[in-house]
C-alpha cells in the first residue's frame, strides 16, 4: 500500500507509554501489601499508604524499584513511530472519504480520534487493555489501539500486511459512522427487545457486518487513487477471514456456536468487506435491511 506522500491526520491522540493509573506516584507494592495483611493494624496502614500514593509518594523507593521503564530497543521503537505514523495516514484517508460520503447526502461527518496507547488506557467506555483488540467507544467518539495489535496480525490474523492493517481501522472508523447515523443506537434498542441472546448476538452480527462494509468501501476509495494493488486485498481478505467467529472459536475451543457469533463467520465477513470495496456505495451495506447474510 503506497501511502507515504498522504497528509496525516490532527486528530491521533498519542498516549504510548503513559500509565492508565490515576495516582500520581508508583503504585503500591504487591510485596509490600502481602506483609502488611499478616501485621495487626496491617489494613488501616494500607489505607493510609493509598491516600499518601494519590498525594503522589513513590513507594517504588521501599522496594529498591525504580519507576521507570526499560529502554525500548530503538530499532522497535523506529517501527512502532512508522506504524504510528501510517496509522495516521490512514484515520486521514478515512476523513476524507466519509466527509465526500455525508456531503453527498447534505450531512456533515464529525471526525473521530485515533487514540494510540500502550497495554491499557482509560476511556469513557471504561478501561481499555490490549487484549482486547481495537476498538471504538461512541461514549467519547474515539477509536483506541496497542500498535502491537499489528504484530498479532502479523503472526494469528491472516499475516497482517499495510492495508489490512488499515482495513482494521477502517472497521473502527464503520463504527464511528453507525454511531453518528444512529444505527448503533437502534441496534441497542433491539437487543433490549430480544427474546433471546442468540437473537441479540445476531443483530450484533448485522452491525459489525456492516462495519466491515464500510471498510470495503473506503478500501475501494483507496483503490481508486491507485494505492494498492491485488496482493493488498488479498491480505485484507485473509484477515477479515481470520477473525470470523468461526475460525477463532475452532482455534481457541475446537469446536463452534454459531449461536454466540457475535462478528460474523469468516466467509461472511469476506462478503461484506469486498461487496463494500466492489461497489463503494453505503446502501450497499445494509447488513440490517438483508435477507440473507451470507
Amino acid at each position: 500500500m503506497r501511502w507515504n506522500d498522504r497528509r496525516r491526520s490532527d486528530n491521533v491522540e498519542d498516549r504510548r507509554g503513559q500509565s492508565s493509573s490515576a495516582s500520581g506516584g508508583g503504585n503500591l507494592p504487591l510485596g509490600l501489601i502481602a506483609l502488611l495483611l499478616r501485621t495487626k493494624y496491617g489494613f488501616v496502614v494500607i489505607i493510609v499508604l493509598i491516600i499518601a500514593s494519590f498525594m503522589g509518594f513513590d513507594f517504588n523507593s521501599l522496594t529498591g524499584e525504580t519507576n521507570q521503564a526499560p529502554q525500548r530497543n530503538e530499532q522497535q521503537s523506529a517501527l512502532y513511530n512508522e506504524a504510528a505514523d501510517f496509522s495516521s495516514v490512514v484515520l486521514a484517508s478515512t476523513e476524507d472519504f466519509w466527509q465526500t460520503i455525508f456531503a453527498q447526502a447534505g450531512k456533515q461527518y464529525s471526525y473521530p480520534k485515533l487514540v494510540l496507547y500502550t497495554n491499557s488506557t482509560t476511556t469513557q467506555c471504561g478501561t481499555g487493555t490490549k487484549i482486547m483488540g481495537p476498538f471504538y467507544c461512541p461514549a467519547d467518539r474515539k477509536i483506541y489501539l496497542d500498535l502491537s495489535f499489528y504484530n498479532e496480525m502479523k503472526h494469528s490474523l491472516g499475516g497482517g500486511g499495510e492495508f489490512a492493517q488499515g482495513y482494521v481501522i477502517s472497521h473502527e472508523v464503520g463504527h464511528h459512522v453507525q454511531h453518528l447515523l444512529g444505527i448503533t443506537t437502534q441496534m441497542r434498542e433491539k437487543q433490549q427487545m430480544a427474546r433471546s441472546k442468540a437473537e441479540a448476538n445476531r443483530l450484533s452480527v448485522k452491525l459489525e457486518l456492516q462495519a466491515d462494509c464500510f471498510a470495503g468501501m473506503w478500501g475501494h476509495f483507496i483503490a481508486g487513487e491507485g494505492r494498492i494493488d491485488e496482493s493488498d486485498l488479498l491480505t485484507a481478505i485473509k484477515t477479515a477471514q481470520a477473525i470470523g467467529d468461526d475460525k477463532l472459536q475452532q482455534q481457541q475451543q475446537g469446536y463452534v456456536v454459531p449461536d454466540s457469533f457475535t462478528h460474523g463467520t469468516a466467509e461472511q465477513r469476506k462478503t461484506w468487506f469486498m461487496r463494500g470495496y466492489n461497489s463503494g456505495s453505503i446502501k450497499s451495506c445494509d447488513t440490517f435491511a438483508s435477507s440473507s447474510l451470507n
